[in-house]
């Protein structure tokens, strides 16, 4: 699942890309008539809520875009926001598409320059935004989880507001960081790092580099945590989240940016799917090792990380 850093670089792709330009039409493929899953009533997989996004987004300018944990805002001429979560497989791209009638498909154009585009992976396309310059800000998502919807850009902290604290915040100190771990002093610190009622945006590629930076054990309790291993794990956590960043995300997995091209975030890994292999901490005689905390798989040295 895209984190952080990955959400943060399709974001900044975004800004780059789009602001100013007008949303003319929208298409998907996962819209259903008779949709009675809950969970997606008020989201494009519902055709009637569809309809209506469709209508309130039409004709409108991209004004902005910014990231909330690992959703994805993009902000419209008429005060609506629309917010897309890319959940397990999702990645936006940039380009030009066109329709296939036969395949009820959206591919990339022939005449399309960016080769990345071309790759197969990012042929999973659904849901189009058609663009003022007759270009196409796409949806790719090979298993369908991703979430779109929309509100009142003025309900954004309602609809935010059991979510922690964003890490890369100026004002989320290395006290701050401390005081929201211990409201769960019980929890082995790898769960509670991937709460994200605790902190926003951190996931399973994430944490694991930090607590490996920082040399804690993923199953450490959070109240017999250091006061020096918070502040290794502070440090840490800004470390690993920036370089993520820098790199343009991690693209282990599906990951892909708003050109379609892997990020290189893991190519750096420390620890992360690098079970068996040596622990790359000087001086560590440790082999890392993979254990499932919590329902999530952690990676970590078991001679270093105490």
């Amino acid at each position: 699942m895209p984190e952080l850093p990955e959400v943060q670089t399709t974001v900044n792709g975004i800004k780059k890309t789009v602001v100013g330009l007008k949303i003319t039409d929208v298409w998907t493929d996962l819209a259903l008539k008779n949709q009675k899953n809950k969970q997606f009533m008020e989201t494009i997989k519902n055709s009637l809520f569809f309809n209506k996004f469709k209508k309130e987004i039409s004709g409108q300018k991209i004004i902005g875009a910014e990231r909330r944990a690992k959703n994805i805002l993009i902000h419209l001429s008429n005060k609506k926001t629309i917010l897309i979560h890319m959940k397990m497989t999702g990645h936006m791209m940039i380009g030009k598409y066109e329709y296939d009638k036969k395949k009820n498909a959206w591919i990339v154009h022939v005449t399309e320059k960016n080769e990345a585009l071309h790759d197969p992976y990012n042929r999973f396309i659904h849901v189009v935004f058609t663009l003022s310059n007759n270009k196409h800000l796409v949806l790719c998502d090979s298993r369908k989880f991703a979430k779109v919807t929309f509100f009142e850009t003025t309900e954004i902290q309602k609809h935010f507001q059991n979510f922690g604290p964003e890490p890369l915040d100026i004002t989320f100190t290395e006290k701050e960081f401390t005081n929201v771990l211990l409201k769960k002093p019980n929890g082995k610190i790898k769960t509670v790092l991937l709460d994200q009622t605790i902190i926003s945006g951190i996931g399973n590629i994430y944490s694991d580099e930090m607590l490996w930076l920082a040399g804690v054990h993923p199953e450490r309790r959070i109240n017999n945590i250091t006061d020096k291993e918070f502040q290794l794990l502070h440090k840490g956590m800004l470390v690993i989240l920036k370089k993520g960043i820098d790199f343009g995300g991690d693209s282990t997995s599906d990951y892909r940016n708003i050109e379609g091209k892997k990020g290189k975030f893991h190519a750096t890994h420390n620890v992360y799917r690098e079970t068996k292999k040596p622990c790359k901490k000087k001086g560590c005689r440790g082999i890392i090792q993979r254990k499932i905390i919590g329902a999530r798989s952690a990676h970590f040295c078991p001679i270093h990380q105490k």
